[in-house]
């Protein structure tokens, strides 16, 4: 597994494109980076980190991602979502446990699982931040149960470099 996605594959991924005028670093640590971009002339801030382990029975596996982010614009600040790299089983819900103890219900919906309101969305990064260790576990459209191991080292300084980067306080 590749462990540092280049700026510009980290921008695709997130499926920014013709509406982007600039992407900017705003801060790298551990395992999270964040980014700035500007999609038809708003602002957007975006971090992510690769798992450090990923355990399943597939053989093909697309890329694999935590992700926060802010759309000021939009009202939409702080969203947790995870890319799983395949497909999620209809109806079936993953999980993000943060150091063993502290247990999060994510939603599917396609290549994606969510958290479920702003409300756990904000629960989970408060999780994050306080933590060191988060493990995120799905299930494919093919049955497949994939576990995903993450650390948290470096998220509190990257997020709030993403805060400081969208001007969220």
């Amino acid at each position: 597994m590749i462990r540092n996605i280049t700026l510009t594959t980290f921008v695709l991924i997130l499926g920014l494109g013709p509406g982007m005028v600039y992407a900017q670093s705003l801060l790298e640590r551990g395992d999270w980076q964040a980014v700035k971009e500007t999609e038809n002339g708003k602002p957007v801030c975006v971090m992510s980190a690769e798992p450090m382990k990923s355990v399943g029975k597939y053989t093909k596996r697309g890329t694999v991602l935590a992700i926060i982010s802010h759309r000021p614009n939009e009202n939409r600040l702080g969203e947790v979502g995870f890319q799983q790299g395949y497909t999620l089983k209809k109806g079936a819900e993953a999980t993000a446990t943060i150091d063993g103890k502290t247990k999060f219900k994510l939603f599917g919906q396609g290549g994606y699982a969510w958290s479920y309101d702003s409300d756990a969305d904000k629960a989970i990064i408060k999780a994050m931040q306080a933590g060191n260790k988060m493990v995120v576990k799905g299930t494919s459209s093919r049955d497949t149960l994939t576990t995903d191991t993450y650390s948290l080292s470096g998220f509190t300084a990257v997020y709030n470099a993403l805060n400081k980067g969208c001007g969220i306080r």
